[in-house]
């Protein structure tokens, strides 16, 4: 009997297990990988690298030419592009391709520059040098637009610019070129008389200097005081303590011919 009851428990455990095992789900089976995962080829890598190192040690020009249009050009252009989108390079400038044509440009000039024997690597050196061109032309560039303003642009405008540009479109009548003239002969007249009085070689360089400054002031871009001192300088080739003692000499001397006609004289000098 207990060998009955034995046998009976292991047939009945037996199809416990089996009907277990047929209502539990079949997972689905594993893909297998079909070798590696392939990997992105880098823009500027180390096939650039070698390319640098290989335009360098090449002699002939156009092997040089076409190993850099073929295999640095291409990581260049790649390069100076992110460099622009990134940082926001091109906001201030009309157009991005000659924006990115020009930085590429300073970057194959600056190929003979980059020495790979330091361990410094091809794309770290010319990205620093391709942002540090980057940053100079922006900031170039922005200097440029607030210091220039279009002349049909008057919001922008301050009062003096826009009295300029009204004067500028008034005709003068011929009255005011008849008193100019008059006033060019009263003023060469001055010069004639202080020549006379003065023999200072400092002092005849001085005055000949302003006179030649007088002659040609239409072809001058500054007038302010200290423009004026410099053109003084640079022409008569005096130091700026000797123009200043010429320039006081020569100013008491014209006081001294003043004095005879104070009305037809006082035009320019106080």
């Amino acid at each position: 009997m207990q060998g009955k009851k034995r046998t009976l428990k292991k047939t009945v455990s037996k199809k416990i297990a089996k009907e277990k095992s047929d209502s539990t789900p079949l997972s689905a089976p594993k893909k297998k990988r079909k070798g590696n995962r392939r990997t992105k080829r880098l823009y500027f890598g180390p096939e650039t690298d070698e390319a640098i190192e290989e335009f360098q040690a090449e002699e002939n020009i156009e092997i040089k030419q076409c190993i850099y249009e073929k295999n640095i050009q291409p990581s260049f252009g790649k390069l100076v592009e992110n460099l622009i989108f990134i940082h926001g390079f091109s906001k201030n400038h009309h157009s991005y391709e000659a924006l990115k044509g020009d930085c590429v440009s300073f970057l194959y000039e600056n190929l003979c520059k980059f020495d790979a024997s330091r361990g410094t690597k091809a794309f770290s050196y010319f990205n620093v040098v391709a942002k540090n061109w980057l940053i100079i032309q922006s900031k170039k560039r922005t200097k440029n637009i607030i210091r220039n303003i279009s002349i049909n642009n008057i919001d922008k405008m301050n009062s003096k610019d826009r009295l300029q540009i009204e004067s500028s479109n008034i005709q003068h009548s011929p009255d005011d070129y008849v008193i100019s003239s008059e006033n060019k002969e009263i003023l060469e007249e001055i010069f004639l008389k202080l020549k006379k009085k003065i023999s200072s070689p400092n002092e005849l360089s001085c005055l000949d200097a302003i006179m030649t400054l007088f002659n040609k002031i239409d072809d001058l871009d500054y007038l302010n005081k200290r423009a004026v001192f410099v053109y003084l300088r640079d022409i008569s080739g005096l130091t700026p303590k000797q123009l200043s003692v010429a320039m006081s000499n020569i100013r008491k001397h014209y006081k001294e011919i003043k004095q005879g006609n104070i009305e037809y004289y006082s035009l320019f000098f106080i």
